[in-house]
């Protein structure tokens, strides 16, 4: 069985630790190194359980509507994000450090506005056209509800402009009957949650359970505003030594960096996601679920599913640009882990959030059907040598807002039972 302490990287998360040291004290590095020790300590105790491994999680309730442990099983219920009224979100340090230079002019420029209007209503018409599908395919859609994003908000320790509520997978997890609204790490999507609240309540009235983590007060302090980034060069080298610019100073996450194989719940640290929300996810979804610290080779970590995709029992996409550090591990366990094919995307197509790699960032319908860029030949070719029949749909000007199949939707309900994948 995979353990914490060997999925963790290493002396990444020890350089990870040091670095948090050097600015919040001594006292505090104790705190990280000591959150890693338990969570090791925690996964050893399992591994050695296995009658306790193999031990039925709560029941979920007979008519429940939500109800999904992995991102394979059938798909009966889904939440597609929306881009009406997406805006840009102001310039700030975590903005920077989780876009690339080419388009800090843009975001400077843009901030608090909307997105181009003519390529947000392309975006929205795309999406429209991926539910239709979904439909046809026979999955019930449900939609968050359309919010002003460019209205101002003040808190007693910043103040902003909203987002969208474009990618659901960003802010809810849905791990069981359960779902969990992510605290978020970026101003501008403090309350990205409202545009879900009314979905999540007729959910919560049917039977499923409904737990929002605690919410930063995403101050000064949750921030390194000195995150010394100029260029790519900047990027490689601080990744490579665990530098991010969000801090510890509170619990933040993102859901997006979660990506679920039933019992093993994956996660990697990143420049939205701290130590101190993985170790608030370990603790909430124990003992039912292990959480593991996974890392990669990236320069500007945000987000996993663009990096690494379970599509499968056994069966993962992992990006050749961004290897994962712990990838024997994976192999050994018995999966098959395939190098998705370079992305099509044009260079001259604007990506504001996000890389070419999207293009590996697919919805599975079930084991044997996915959803994919239609623009993106060589990815269908290889799910077809696979075995896996193509849906293909266009969403080349939503990709622009920043995500894939994966990011534009939340799977609420697949037909299928809680299983461990990695005995």
């Amino acid at each position: 069985m995979l353990r914490v302490r060997c999925l963790r990287g290493g002396s990444r998360g020890a350089e990870a630790a040091h670095y948090i040291g050097s600015r919040l004290g001594r006292v505090f590095t104790g705190w990280v190194q000591r959150s890693f020790q338990s969570t090791q300590a925690a996964t050893a105790s399992q591994n050695t359980c296995a009658a306790h491994d193999n031990k039925a999680a709560s029941p979920v309730p007979k008519d429940c509507p939500v109800c999904s442990y992995n991102e394979w099983d059938p798909l009966e219920e889904v939440i597609v994000g929306r881009a009406e009224n997406a805006c840009v979100p102001p310039f700030s340090v975590e903005v920077k450090a989780n876009t690339y230079e080419k388009y800090w002019e843009f975001y400077q420029k843009f901030g608090g506005q909307s997105f181009p209007k003519d390529h947000v209503k392309k975006a929205i018409a795309e999406i429209e056209e991926m539910c239709n599908i979904l439909k046809k395919e026979g999955v019930i859609v449900k939609r968050p509800d359309p919010i002003d994003w460019s209205v101002k908000y003040k808190t007693p320790d910043f103040e902003s402009t909203g987002m969208y509520a474009a990618m659901p997978r960003d802010i809810l997890l849905v791990v069981g009957n359960e779902i969990i609204e992510a605290p978020m790490a970026w101003r501008a999507r403090f309350f990205e949650y409202r545009a879900y609240r009314q979905i999540i309540k007729e959910y919560f009235k049917c039977g499923a359970k409904w737990t929002t983590a605690p919410k930063p007060t995403m101050a000064d302090e949750l921030y390194d505003q000195d995150y010394p980034i100029h260029s790519v060069e900047d990027r490689h080298k601080l990744a490579a030594q665990g530098k991010f610019v969000t801090t510890e100073f509170e619990p933040c996450f993102d859901a997006a960096d979660f990506i679920r194989a039933g019992r093993d719940i994956f996660v990697q640290r990143s420049q939205v996601t701290n130590y101190m929300g993985i170790e608030w996810m370990r603790r909430h979804l124990a003992p039912d679920y292990r959480v593991h610290i996974i890392s990669f080779k990236d320069p500007n970590p945000m987000h996993i599913d663009a990096t690494f995709n379970i599509i499968g029992p056994g069966l993962v996409l992992s990006n050749p640009d961004r290897p994962c550090h712990q990838i024997e591990l994976f192999k050994k366990a018995g999966w098959t882990v395939i190098r998705p094919p370079v992305p099509l995307i044009p260079d001259d197509h604007p990506l504001w959030m996000s890389s070419k790699w999207l293009s590996m960032n697919v919805l599975m319908l079930d084991e044997k059907r996915v959803m994919v860029e239609a623009n993106e030949t060589s990815i269908q070719k290889m799910f077809e040598k696979l075995g896996i029949s193509t849906i293909k749909v266009n969403i080349r000007h939503a990709n622009s807002l920043g995500g894939g199949f994966h990011c534009w939707t939340c799977d609420i309900r697949r037909r299928g039972t809680l299983q461990s994948y990695f005995e």
